[in-house]
């Protein structure tokens, strides 16, 4: 059974008598068939549907006569003349209830636009089902036209840019957008680190910054793409030359211009203009740059990378492929989990006992409190990167991401609806 059931009377027209009562009964039979089970019931529409007045006929007083009036009061009515401002208004409604199981109720000349609507504005965490409403063919309750099957790659460029217009126009939430940068790099480079304010998801996991979308989330990637957007205006990079990690928790790294993999946790390139970026939740997105050769990268170093050595491992495929030096490469560690909120059974914390004492706390307990950050920079350390030219401290950097949930996302804290920040970085065209 559905949990939430949307009924489409976008083209409503109540012109007669008899379209009220025709009105009255579709929304009755749904009523009778769902209200006992779904959470939500909502009607979408592009007028107001008890204010309308159409003819000689006196709309209170049909409402009256026929009871839809108080019918009404039992669907949530949402009237927008945007097809994608009301969806995306009944997209909000159904996460605030945290449902995902949804019924459109639709008039079959209607349902192809609205799958591809759908398909942009929602993920794989929702399940719809479709039904087909009845409505008469002749001076009928809705515009009829001949059902569409297709819909052409030109009318899918227009529905694009009418939810990218309308995204655009969405305020930002839970303050200005903030970009966490470092003195140690060089202008020649464009870089910094994300926060959670200035983007627009809403859920509250994912509010507001989210720079990641998936299957397994809520935000869909026309949500994301605009938050990346509203970065590339205020850092100023170019958003179709930028490139996000695979996470594979390893330490592949992948060099630009060589053929991809599958999946990696690092990147590196010498390209004027492409911005590279990796991710964060608690794990650490590391930032690298050699203003002598003009090249840069960067990796995203979760517990299980920083043993498998992914930082040195992408310092290793710059010196290799761009010729850098060791001296000249600076190594940026953004905001991550700290060893005050991160644990780790006795097993996995023994591998960082084995790196330095210190990056480990109450080692003899269960679950000792591992500190990646502090690994990382010993790690980079031995493998020759001056210890001047590691920043893991100051601007923000050092803060617990899952002890500061005013500023970062964590998946500690959060779950598995956690948002996602990067740090990035890109050589200035």
């Amino acid at each position: 059974m559905s949990e939430a059931v949307l009924i489409d009377l976008f083209g409503l027209t109540l012109n007669s008598q008899k379209n009220y009562q025709t009105l009255l009964k579709t929304l009755n039979a749904v009523r009778f068939h769902h209200a006992a089970k779904a959470k939500f019931l909502c009607i979408m529409c592009c007028s107001n549907i008890s204010s309308e007045r159409n003819g000689d006929l006196d709309t209170y007083e049909l409402e009256t006569a026929n009871g839809l009036s108080a019918l009404l009061r039992e669907f949530e009515i949402v009237s927008n003349p945007s097809m994608v401002a009301s969806l995306y208004t009944i997209k909000q409604k159904i996460d605030e209830k945290n449902l995902s199981s949804i019924k459109v109720i639709v008039p079959m000349h209607r349902k192809t636009l609205m799958k591809a609507f759908i398909d942009q504005l929602f993920t794989d965490v929702y399940n719809f089902e479709f039904e087909d409403l009845q409505v008469t063919l002749k001076g009928g309750l809705l515009k009829q036209s001949t059902e569409i099957n297709v819909i052409t790659t030109q009318e899918r460029e227009a529905i694009q840019n009418e939810i990218e217009t309308y995204l655009r126009s969405l305020p930002a939430l839970k303050g200005e957008l903030t970009i966490i940068t470092s003195p140690l790099i060089s202008d020649i480079f464009i870089h910094g680190f994300t926060t959670r304010t200035g983007g627009i998801s809403y859920i509250p996991t994912l509010s507001s910054f989210n720079l990641f979308s998936s299957s397994k989330r809520r935000d869909p990637q026309v949500v994301v793409q605009e938050n990346l957007r509203r970065l590339g205006n205020a850092a100023g990079f170019n958003v179709k030359k930028f490139y996000r990690i695979k996470t594979d928790h390893a330490n592949a790294v992948w060099v630009m211009g060589r053929k991809e993999p599958e999946s990696y946790d690092g990147i590196t390139t010498n390209q004027r203009g492409v911005t590279i970026a990796a991710l964060g939740a608690d794990c650490i997105p590391i930032v690298f740059a050699d203003p002598v050769k003009k090249a840069c990268g960067v990796a995203h170093a979760g517990w299980k990378g920083t043993l498998l050595g992914v930082a040195m491992a992408t310092v290793n495929a710059m010196i290799a492929e761009y010729s850098c030096s060791l001296e000249d490469i600076i190594v940026i560690l953004g905001p991550s989990v700290g060893p005050c909120c991160f644990t780790l059974p006795r097993e996995s914390a023994n591998a960082f006992h084995n790196i330095d004492p210190e990056c480990v706390r109450l080692f003899d307990s269960p679950n000792p409190y591992v500190d990646i950050r502090k690994a990382t920079r010993i790690l980079l350390e031995q493998g020759g990167i001056l210890p001047q030219n590691i920043q893991d401290q100051m601007q923000d950097l050092n803060l617990c991401t899952s002890c500061h949930p005013e500023k970062f996302f964590s998946h500690i804290r959060d779950g598995l609806n956690f948002g996602t920040q990067i740090g990035f970085i890109s050589i200035r065209e």
